[in-house]
């Protein structure tokens, strides 16, 4: 089976000054993808019709498939219509279902129907229209031999309509869509580099038919496996052979698959084994709750948090003898790992995690630079700590903070599996 190729091309100013983020382009990627179609290229132009025209030539050059977003206004700026129309040597019709269509639409928003608006039902000849059932531009759907362009408005939800009723049906009728399938691996505790250095066997071992994509992202590296072809069944079982291979490898690294959040996993564990927890953080200033309490269901297992960020506060909230906090330092393993029992003994839960750093860019020293943090968890045996040195971003020591205490809870709840004898809810 051949491959089929798109290319998107996004039309306004306003993407090009950074007025307006081009989210139209990757949710239509993924739903290419989604339908075995291949993305070559995305673009964005402004409203320049001379910069449209070229534009479209050379992505005909790439793709089979050229869709278009943008520029489908009432509004003298929304020139797309008329440059398709130039470019496909095309006279403007007009067309009575689109007129009826903006009339009805106006009639259910009280609106009066103006010149502006009927000269929306005005479109190219040569195209087909698609209606757009949310809005008043239609959708225009051009051939030319095995070639196809297809112009939307830039509305997402007008575009996605159109999209999911209208453009990926047409599109399954006219080709034979292949099968691209995509497995995202989770991993933390390893960057980017120091992960493919200890997968790098692995990788050399994948057959040419699959690619291998690292997406770092602060404190987690996914790992995208992709492969295409027309036996579904086939290419799943030679994704997840490998798949198996790589968890063989580095289990202590994989948390879950096709983009499982670190929290949602955590939560699971919880919920299976009927355990709760709580929290007391100091550097990360709350986001730890944040991430656990953005996950519809838990309140099932978390109890609550103390968010100590000031010395006093550690003293008065969760009983850290103010001797500890001078003779050590806010940021050390003494008080993290008193900060966790108090949290354990204050909310009456199985587990705590503790966080205590640097977040920076300020407050570092020579001894405790800034990405300084000590993490903690109790447990209703113990209690365990750990050192890292995250960096001196605030924002990013802050996330990795949350997520390396999450991974250190997720790890001692997957031993507790293997002492009830339970499987782990992401295996």
């Amino acid at each position: 089976m051949s491959e089929l190729f798109a290319e998107i091309i996004s039309i306004g100013d306003e993407l090009l000054i950074g007025q307006v983020v081009n989210t139209n382009a990757s949710w239509m990627a993924a739903e290419l993808n989604k339908n075995g179609i291949h993305v070559v290229q995305v673009s964005a132009i402004g409203d320049n019709g001379d910069r449209i025209k070229s534009a479209l030539d050379e992505a005909f050059k790439r793709a089979d498939i050229v869709l278009l977003t943008g520029g489908l206004g009432p509004t003298k700026d929304d020139i797309t219509k008329n440059v398709l129309a130039a470019y496909f040597n095309s006279e403007m019709v007009f067309h009575e279902p689109t007129y009826e269509h903006i009339k009805v639409l106006f009639r259910l928003r009280n609106y009066q129907v103006t010149e502006v608006n009927r000269m929306q039902a005005l479109i190219p000849e040569r195209c087909i229209p698609l209606k757009n059932n949310h809005g008043t531009a239609p959708g225009m759907w051009f051939e030319f031999g095995e070639k196809v362009a297809v112009s939307m408005p830039g509305v997402p939800f007008e575009m996605q309509t159109l999209m999911r009723e209208e453009v990926i049906p047409r599109l399954k009728q006219k080709f034979k869509l292949g099968i691209i399938y995509h497995k995202t691996i989770m991993t933390h505790g390893f960057g980017e580099s120091a992960l493919a250095e200890r997968i790098e066997a692995w990788e050399s071992a994948l057959p040419s038919a699959i690619k291998l994509a690292y997406l770092p992202q602060p404190g987690i590296v996914r790992l995208r496996l992709s492969i295409s072809g027309d036996d579904e069944l086939q290419l799943k079982e030679i994704v997840h052979q490998h798949c198996r291979q790589l968890t063989e490898l580095i289990p202590e690294l994989i948390f879950g698959y096709d983009d499982v959040l670190l929290e949602e996993v955590v939560g699971q564990q919880l919920k299976q084994l009927g355990k709760t927890m709580s929290a007391a953080e100091s550097c990360t200033g709350g986001y730890l709750s944040h991430l656990l309490t953005a996950i519809s269901g838990s309140s099932a297992y978390f109890n609550g948090s103390v968010v100590s960020y000031s010395n006093a506060a550690k003293h008065q909230l969760l009983g850290v003898p103010e001797g500890v906090i001078e003779q050590f330092g806010a940021v050390s393993q003494q008080v993290v790992e008193l900060m966790a029992t108090g949290a354990r003994q204050r909310f009456f839960t199985d587990y705590a995690l503790a966080v205590s750093g640097i977040a920076g860019p300020d407050g570092g020293t020579p001894e405790k630079p800034v990405g300084t943090v000590w993490i903690a968890l109790a447990t209703p045996e113990s209690v365990q700590s750990q050192l890292f040195h995250f960096g001196e971003h605030r924002g990013r020591n802050i996330r990795r903070s949350a997520l390396a205490a999450l991974n250190m809870l997720r790890v001692e709840l997957k031993r507790e599996f293997l002492v009830v004898g339970k499987g782990c809810c992401m295996e």
